[in-house]
Order: structure tokens, then sequence, then C-alpha cells
């Protein structure tokens, strides 16, 4: 079998910007709710789809705010995108769909925590993570756990990750370290672009063995000097943004791989999408739950 797990906030956003708007009858901006539910059924209707969860993150915020001031917070997010999360939870909920709402956590860990646990379980083929972030890569495996980019249908495996960021997943949270993540708030480390980054961690794996003696970069001996000594003045600060790009693999999610399996929308989900104005979807699901 194969897992899907979706990064529904990924997807909330994608169909904020991406769908029509449109307003509920009492009033409510609901167009992204409405065209992720479409984007789920879409992948339901593939026979390859059987066990699926979808993640959120519930509140922007988590404990890496705590880590550092400067990560991403929910200010500035369009207040009727905000207002759907957790409406879309209550959709894809009602689709009968496992959903993950974090608080403390983010939506990334709580699918981490997923592929590690099941990776583990024999009957699992394969994972395929359905997010374009690049922080999930770190959790690609070889070919048994990918990402998948459904919009513009790429998927990464392990060869992938390498031919697109120049390292090995297993090397990603340091890669984005030093470069850094503007998407999350942290700048990085001055000098370290993407392709001075993969050449060294590409050789070297890890911040920690990167060497002191800049003859030993593969740059020439002034470029490896600075950045060298651009790491070594903000080596703390690099590690602190390691540990923001590491995903947590510990999140308490109770469910267990048969609870991932799809059975069917619940009835529910008609008067909700009465609710939301739109009538038509329930004529798209191909299974009920009684």
């Amino acid at each position: 079998m194969k897992i899907h797990l979706v990064d529904g906030t990924y997807e909330l956003f994608r169909n904020h910007f991406g769908a029509p708007p449109k307003r509920s009858p009492d009033g409510r901006e609901v167009g992204a709710t409405l065209g992720l539910l479409r984007s789920m059924l879409l992948l339901l209707s593939d026979p390859e789809v059987t066990h699926v969860a979808v993640a959120f993150d519930h509140v922007i915020e988590s404990f890496r705010n705590k880590l550092y001031s400067g990560y991403k917070t929910g200010s500035g997010v369009d207040p009727e995108l905000m207002a759907q999360f957790p409406l879309v939870e209550k959709a894809v909920a009602a689709l009968g769909l496992v959903v993950w709402p974090m608080v403390k956590f983010e939506a990334d860990d709580a699918i981490a925590t997923a592929v590690a646990r099941f990776k583990k379980n024999k009957s699992v083929e394969q994972i395929v993570i359905c997010s374009v972030d690049k922080d999930l890569t770190q959790m690609v495996d070889g070919q048994r756990v990918i990402c998948w980019d459904r919009r513009r249908e790429i998927t990464l495996d392990a060869k992938g990750v390498i031919r697109k960021f120049g390292v090995a997943p297993e090397s990603i949270p340091d890669f984005l370290a030093l470069v850094g993540d503007l998407a999350d708030g942290y700048p990085g480390v001055k000098g370290w672009g993407a392709a001075s980054t993969s050449a060294v961690l590409g050789k070297f794996k890890h911040i920690e063995k990167v060497p002191r003696d800049p003859k030993k970069l593969p740059f020439s001996l002034g470029r490896a000097t600075t950045l060298s000594e651009n790491l070594q003045e903000n080596y703390q600060q690099a590690l602190l943004f390691r540990e923001l790009s590491t995903l947590r693999k510990d999140v308490p999610l109770k469910e267990t791989l048969a609870d991932l399996k799809w059975r069917g929308a619940y009835p529910r989900l008609k008067e909700l999408c009465r609710e939301l104005g739109d009538e038509r979807i329930p004529d798209r699901v191909s299974r009920w739950r009684r």
C-alpha cells in the first residue's frame, strides 16, 4: 500500500491564491476551503490512494517561536485565509480523512512523525508527501519516501533531492540553516548561498564537519576564507537555524496505519457543503460511510 501525507497548510494557501473566491450564504469567504475539498476529492479518485492524512498549522506559531524571535508568525496573513483554518479542518474531517491540526508543533512535524513511524511497517510500499515545502525533503528516503508536487506533477526521490539542492536529504536542515529560509523567517549565514553551501555540504554533510581550515574548502583561498570566517562568527546561530529547520518526529499522533484508510465521507459533509454554498461537491464523492 501507499500512504499519502498531505500538507494541508500549503494546500489551503495554494487554493486561497489560486481558486476563485467564494462567499457562503452567510457571507464568509470559503473559496480556499471549497478548493481544497475539490483537491482532496481529485486525490482520492486515484485507486492507488487508499491511506491518507492531512496536516494543518491550526495556528501559525509553534515551539520554534520561543527558540527564535524572528521565526514566522501569522502576522500579515489575510484574515479571510486565517479564518478558514478551523473550517477547512472540519470539512476535511467530514470528507472522512484523518486531520492533524497542529498547535505546539507544525504541520511538517506531524508529517515527519508519520513518516518515521509508518515507514517501519513492511506493508507500506511507499510514503508520498504531498507538498512543495523544501523542509519536508529531509524526510525523503530513496524511493520509499518521496515528495510530490501535485500541481506540477513533479516527484522528488533521494536522487531528485540531490539534483535539486546539491545535498542528500539528511543534509537539508544544514543546507537551510546556512542558506536561510525567508519563508520561515531566518536569514542563514552571510555569504553562504545555495551554490557554495551545496558544494561544501555535498562533501562534508553537516555543519560540524565543515573544516575550519579554509584551504580544505573547495573554493579559491580568498572566498574560502571569507566563508569560513562568516561561519565561525555565526556558528551558534547556524546551529540554531538548523534546529529550526529540523523536523520533529515525536508529535503525539494517536492514529494507527489502519486509521489512515479512507472509508468514505460522512453524511455531515452534505450539510456542511450546503452551508458553504456548494451542494455539487458531494456529487463527486465516490464512497459514503453509513
